[in-house]
């Protein structure tokens, strides 16, 4: 993976550097996981969401972007359409902060220096690193912390729409998936070794999760060339 963003950095990075401008500014959403605890369902946000985000734009097609955003994940088995789920009515909370860099890729040019309003759907991937609290279940299925915490490594996968609604200011609307290297995030694998014969679930699938919100950032920085893109 890291011989895949090395070359991206190769091609996309101009011999001039100067030429850019830069966007900041925050994500107000919501959140829903999908796991081995609770409902399956893929766009059903259940939790609130929030954070902060920058871009470097780096043409009228391409922006390096970095985030963090706070939230809560929450699975409950009584909303799930699964009988057996519902029949064993387990329950767990955890609270996130993730921190996420990548490559966004628009559609269409965008050109926040142009004349007049301009809107292009967009594609976001990259990497992430999700911060929670470990935890896991006893038999008779009571949610108990490990006291322990992990980062769990993870890939971004977000489609969304952005426009102009000033000279100054972009909303973007954003549907993003989270997979990640991990199946600890529900409590379905506990992360110490001791625990093991209290993992649950499906262990070959890791958890998603799932943010599904608007953002809206300001631009500054000297009017771009982007000649060398």
């Amino acid at each position: 993976m890291k011989y895949f963003f090395l070359l991206l950095l190769c091609t996309f990075i101009p011999k001039n550097v100067g030429a850019q401008i830069y966007e900041v500014g925050v994500f107000a959403g919501g959140s829903n996981f999908i796991g081995d605890v609770g409902a399956t369902d893929y766009i059903s946000p259940n939790q609130a969401a929030f954070g902060v985000l920058g871009r470097w734009n780096r043409s009228e097609r391409h922006s390096f972007r970095a985030s963090v955003i706070f939230s809560d994940l929450k699975g409950i088995d009584r909303d799930s359409d699964d009988p057996r789920r519902v029949e064993r009515n387990y329950e767990f909370d955890t609270s996130i902060i993730e921190i996420s860099l990548g490559m966004e890729f628009t559609f269409f040019e965008f050109d926040l220096h142009t004349i007049g309003t301009k809107g292009t759907p967009y594609l976001y991937s990259g990497i992430t690193f999700t911060h929670h609290d470990n935890s896991y279940f006893l038999a008779n299925g009571e949610y108990t912390s490990e006291n322990t915490n992990s980062w769990a490594l993870g890939i971004p996968m977000a489609l969304g729409y952005k426009t102009n609604i000033s000279n100054q200011l972009v909303l973007a609307g954003e549907i993003g998936a989270r997979y990640t290297f991990s199946d600890e995030l529900d409590g379905s694998v506990p992360d110490s070794k001791d625990r093991e014969a209290l993992s649950f679930g499906n262990t070959n699938n890791n958890d998603w999760y799932m943010f599904t919100g608007i953002t809206l950032t300001y631009t500054f920085g000297r009017r771009p060339c982007y000649c060398n893109f």
